[in-house]
């Protein structure tokens, strides 16, 4: 019998003997008294037993014997045990390395309560390294006032990288992270400064910020957008990339403030056939189907589509996939088809045999349904 592909880990990618390594290298040129291999050793072993996020704890346990007790003088080894700042001349998708995370870990841990600035004085020099998005949020539920007015300024930064954990870190619905009890009429006025930037890596977290506001306050986000269209302060190629990037969940609910917006009409007249070309399909191969979009006049459409997951019990679930943007000519029909894979060890979504929905949506609105069986091998 054949053996398994091994099974990937993004921990044991991140946090490794190599990758540590460099981190204890970092610590020995900058802590006098730093041992290097104690540290390394100690930092290693705990690794296997705890998740990417508990590790993160773990290496900041086993830094803090060789810093010193008092914050001030800690953050000044942090700052002093930091690598060269990621390279300011790029303009996306530079996160920099998990490993520099450790001392947000610090910062939020010790310089919480009594030193609020000098803390804030770290997350800024650090983020600079790796993102500080998840250590800004204590700040903000225990400080929202003055850590607010800091990222007034920081949004204001010749660095990109503060100017974009302005807005990660005040993400309303941020992965991973903790939850921030801000409101949109505090965290909006500083996507306002942020949503011209010139580095696509800022404005992508301002339309993923705004894409979180919309799943409870849809007609804020479109306001804003509106406002922002309004301004031309960004460039036009941009705010189009922005505007759907921003709705795209609202897009998926068939939102029709945010159809309209992006131009896209609720009310066309389309018509759709549904072919589901697979009406049994086993659990592990693809679902196949077909449909045929018609229109009495060129159809901008937005197509996409919903698969009804029966569950155990009698219970259902739903998930929207995308399909296709395109046009629908008079007299020529639009011909889509697909094949979406079903697959037997899904982790996020399980699926289990019976019979399940298909839903073909256009412009937010269902046009076509159908059935098909999922079969146990």
């Amino acid at each position: 019998m054949a053996k398994a592909a091994p099974t990937f880990s993004l921990k044991d990618q991140l946090f490794n003997a190599d990758s540590l390594g460099d981190l204890a290298d970092d610590f020995a040129a900058a802590v006098p008294g730093f041992d290097r291999d104690a540290f390394h050793t100690a930092a290693l072993s705990g690794v296997k037993e705890r998740t990417l996020v508990a590790c993160l704890d773990w290496f900041a346990d086993c830094l803090e014997p060789y810093l010193a007790p008092d914050f001030p003088t800690m953050a000044d080894q942090l700052e002093a045990a930091l690598p060269p700042r990621l390279d300011p001349g790029l303009r996306d998708d530079d996160f920099g390395r998990f490993i520099h995370a450790v001392p947000g870990v610090l910062a939020a841990r010790h310089g919480l309560e009594d030193h609020r600035e000098r803390a804030l004085d770290l997350l800024h020099a650090a983020t600079q390294r790796f993102s500080m998005e998840f250590y800004i949020r204590p700040f903000l539920n225990r400080w929202p006032e003055q850590t607010l007015a800091r990222l007034r300024k920081w949004a204001e930064d010749d660095n990109y990288h503060v100017r974009r954990l302005v807005s990660e870190g005040t993400r309303p619905k941020l992965p991973w992270a903790r939850k921030v009890d801000l409101t949109s009429d505090q965290t909006l006025p500083l996507l306002d400064r942020l949503q011209a930037d010139p580095t696509r890596f800022v404005t992508r977290s301002v339309a993923n910020h705004l894409n979180d506001v919309a799943k409870s306050e849809p007609e804020a986000v479109l306001g804003r957008l509106r406002s922002w269209n309004a301004d031309a302060t960004q460039s036009a190629k941009e705010r189009d990339w922005m505007r759907r990037h921003a709705l795209r969940t609202l897009v998926k609910d068939g939102h029709p403030g945010a159809m309209e917006m992006l131009g896209y009409r609720s009310d066309a007249d389309v018509a759709a056939d549904l072919v589901i070309e697979t009406p049994e399909v086993n659990l592990g191969d693809a679902l196949r189907f077909r449909v045929a979009l018609s229109a009495q006049d060129v159809t901008p459409v937005i197509v996409d589509y919903r698969i009804r997951f029966a569950r155990p019990g009698g219970r259902s679930g739903e998930k929207v996939f995308k399909l296709k943007v395109a046009r629908v000519t008079e007299g020529q029909p639009l011909i889509l088809t697909k094949a979406h894979m079903l697959k037997a060890n899904a982790t996020t979504f399980e699926l289990h045999p019976g019979t399940h929905g298909l839903v073909v949506q256009v412009n937010g609105v269902d046009r076509a349904s159908g059935t098909f069986d999922i079969q146990a091998r």
